[in-house]
């Protein structure tokens, strides 16, 4: 490994802003926990968000270290084709915004499973949807604790194993901590926070790269591809997805994933209970979109000025490989200070999506499995919040221990794979409850266990887990399906087992409850009361 990308910049700078960082949002989330009193306040943040401010909290939510580090690194490395991450992202959230956003918030009580069990019985729903949340939570974590270890590694210069996963644990620790503390509303504030300073961050990085070049992206670009020695492929489609037809496949397998997995993604969901009002959740959606658009068209410059600047090679050989394009690029512009600004947003973004996935997680477990299964309803709030603060913990330890399995992987591909999931065992039961009257628990309950099963499946036989040297276990060969993204083969047939469930089911759901469900998720009627019943 070259001397020069072993350390970049001063490590006790970088330690020093982080520490200040971590400092400055755990005091917001203890002044947040403060008014934690409810479970609507521990799950919903009380309702008391507005739709700026909840947009400004999806945008923080939505843009990972997936958007950040690892879209920046795929487009350093594979041009275009990278660019198509950000597309796919962008795309998927007029998806949820046409199909979902209103539709939920207006059925919805805290979690995803409130709407899919509304009309539907609600043991089996909810113990389907309680375990695909926990499943899609668990495969975004794994991306985000690869990033953290990749970006910390890079900026203390840890390159073994060990001290990586030594970072991730210590992330692990943090993200524990903050969402025990503060719940929804502690998480919120952290991610709208955060949502600013990597939207001010980014821009500040693509306007510095854009005015070294006079403001002219072509010149940007044909620098990019002289770096690259001279590889003309960085600027046309293909150079990742257009090698051979299994790739071409691969590439439509990823984009079906990305754009249909975001209206299934459990905990972008479970923000649209955070605001009053079916109106403010519109809003919300509207400001995510501008904010979140406008932070992938920086990815553009940013990817292109790392490709330009450093070169796909001192990239991939840097401590954290693909993902560290971004930190090396601001090290590149404004050295240790801004290198240490950067990368200490870049952990915040991950500290923030990870409390957002987690308490997620805890939500749906005591909300849909303890207090609606186990306890039969019978418990009280304080004990449901009780039971998802531990729940906390166990998932944190999950992740954890996930997050160690998955270095070395680029995150936004990792990501891609938690998208393809939330798409095959979520998306398909959530379009059927809210628009198709025939549809029965049956069908529900075949579609989200068979849509889950099977993207799992073909991820763990995939070329992702053996057969290849970037495989996540490169000394075995057991991969029998050739894509690396299920979402071609599991989108299809999760749509299909909810149809087939339904029509093969003799029982019919209760029609009082569904044309219950069909009004008050069109006008909002009734929605601002329990949905239980």
């Amino acid at each position: 490994m070259a001397a020069e990308t072993t350390t970049v910049g001063n490590p006790w700078v970088n330690i020093l802003i982080f520490g200040l960082f971590v400092a400055v949002t755990l005091v917001v989330v203890l002044r947040a926990s403060k008014n934690n009193k409810t479970a609507a306040d521990y799950y919903a943040g009380g309702r008391s968000f507005t739709g700026g401010q909840n947009g400004t909290a999806i945008a923080g939510d939505y843009l990972s270290a997936a958007s950040f580090l690892g879209i920046v690194g795929a487009i350093a490395v594979n041009g275009y084709d990278g660019f198509l991450y950000s597309i796919g992202f962008l795309v998927a959230w007029l998806v949820a915004l046409l199909l979902v956003a209103e539709l939920l918030r207006n059925t919805g009580k805290f979690t995803m499973a409130d709407v899919l069990s509304f009309r539907l019985r609600q043991r089996p729903v909810r113990i389907a949807a309680a375990i695909t949340t926990l499943a899609v939570c668990l495969f975004y974590l794994l991306a985000q604790m690869a990033g953290a270890g990749a970006l910390v590694s890079l900026l203390l210069g840890i390159s073994d194993k060990m001290g990586q996963s030594l970072v991730i644990v210590v992330v692990g620790a943090l993200m524990i901590l903050y969402v025990l503390v503060g719940g929804m509303k502690g998480t919120t504030w952290v991610q709208i926070i955060k949502a600013c300073l990597l939207i001010a961050g980014a821009f500040i990085m693509t306007i510095w790269v854009l005015a070294l070049y006079g403001f002219n992206l072509s010149e940007l670009m044909g620098d990019a591809v002289a770096t690259a020695g001279g590889n003309e492929a960085l600027l046309n489609p293909g150079m990742k997805y257009g090698v051979s037809e299994t790739s071409k496949l691969d590439f439509i397998s990823l984009a079906l994933a990305l754009v249909l997995g975001t209206a299934g993604l459990p905990h972008v969901l479970m923000r649209f209970y955070t605001v009053p009002t079916a109106k403010e959740a519109r809003r919300s959606v509207v400001w995510a979109i501008w904010l979140i658009g406008a932070f992938y068209l920086f990815t553009l410059v940013l990817g292109y000025g790392a490709g330009a600047l450093i070169g796909p090679e001192r990239i991939a050989s840097a401590p954290g490989g693909v993902n560290s394009a971004a930190p090396l690029l601001a090290f590149e512009l404004g050295g240790s200070l801004l290198l240490g600004v950067i990368s200490a947003v870049a952990f915040a973004t991950i500290l923030a999506v990870v409390a957002g996935l987690t308490i997620t997680a805890a939500a749906s477990f005591s909300h849909d499995i303890y207090a609606n299964v186990i306890a039969k309803g019978k418990t009280t709030p304080e004990m449901e919040v009780k039971v998802a603060r531990r729940t906390v913990v166990v998932i944190g330890v999950l992740a954890i221990l996930g997050g160690i399995g998955a270095q070395g992987q680029n995150v936004a591909f990792l990501v891609a794979l938690a998208f393809a999931v939330a798409a095959s065992a979520n998306l398909p039961t959530i379009l059927y409850s809210l628009f198709w009257k025939r549809f029965t628990t049956q069908g529900a309950v075949w579609s989200m266990y068979g849509g889950l099963g099977a993207a799992m499946l073909l991820i763990v036989f995939s070329p992702v887990m053996s057969g290849s040297e970037t495989s996540m276990i490169p000394t075995a060969d057991f991969a029998w399906f050739p894509l690396s993204n299920p979402g071609l083969v599991s989108i299809p047939l999760a749509f299909l087992l909810g149809w087939l469930g339904t029509v093969l089911d003799k029982g019919r759901e209760d029609t009082r409850v569904q044309a219950e469900m069909e009004v008050r998720s069109l006008t909002g009627v009734g929605a601002e009361k329990a949905t239980s019943h």
